[in-house]
């Protein structure tokens, strides 16, 4: 079988323990946003380097929740400079500056994402985020985060300061498909099994609110003949001012 097939099966192999795992912590997660969508409150989501993308994958797309608000600030990522997010990530007194800026507050709930959850940038994310009454939602590979030591001042790791904790499986390093005859391994699975769980988590979350009685507002595709008026007021509504 070829490394490409063989590196298929074994995300499926993440994911189906994921779906065996994960449901309870995602009910309980999508809880947590219901109540912010009904409070008139938002689901905001922050990762940095390569967790960024997770956050983008549920902002203002087709099928996407507009309560959702991406914290994306650009020296975060990774299209500026290779390891400036990495190095910024170890910064502390970062995260403050983010959660002022954009407001978050106890009607609001937050997921921040970060597979190794040792550095002080999603540490205080977290914890900063907890001062003001926000609900946290940690996405996070267990196995690293607890075989590996806390970068921020507190000794503390996100999973450990989140009031819901949504496993993605990766290994330690992320990175955990071997080629035969190469001691490098490759094939990291976090941004692939956390994109699933946060669609998972806004699947969920659209059912609550329509079981609870409100139709959701639900962006359609940009593509799609029709959709800009529609989608249009959507931004209009819930992207033309912060809150």
């Amino acid at each position: 079988m070829s490394a490409a097939a063989d590196y298929l099966l074994h995300v499926e192999e993440i994911l189906k323990k994921t779906i065996a795992t994960q449901e309870e912590s995602l009910l309980k997660a999508a809880d947590m946003v219901t109540d912010s969508c009904l409070n008139n409150g938002r689901f905001y989501v922050f990762g940095s380097g390569h967790s960024h993308m997770i956050a983008e994958e549920i902002y203002i797309r087709a099928g996407g929740l507009a309560y959702v608000k991406a914290i994306l600030p650009p020296e975060l990522m990774l299209h500026e400079m290779p390891n400036k997010s990495t190095y910024l990530e170890r910064l502390e007194g970062y995260s403050d500056a983010m959660l002022n800026l954009y407001k978050v507050d106890k009607k609001d709930t937050i997921m921040v994402i970060s597979n190794s959850g040792r550095n002080a940038v999603p540490v205080e994310m977290a914890l900063g985020a907890k001062e003001r009454g926000c609900g946290v939602i940690a996405m996070t590979s267990l196995e690293h985060s607890r075989n590996t030591s806390s970068r921020h001042k507190s000794g503390k790791k996100l999973y450990e300061i989140a009031d819901v904790i949504l496993d993605n499986g990766a290994c330690k390093g992320d990175a955990g498909f071997y080629i035969e005859g190469f001691d490098v391994p490759t094939g990291p699975t976090s941004d692939t099994i956390g994109t699933a769980l946060a669609q998972a988590l806004i699947a969920q979350t659209i059912q609550d609110l329509v079981e609870k009685g409100m139709k959701p507002p639900v962006f359609k595709s940009s593509n799609i003949d029709g959709a800009d008026e529609y989608n249009d007021a959507l931004f209009d509504k819930y992207y033309g001012y912060w809150k």
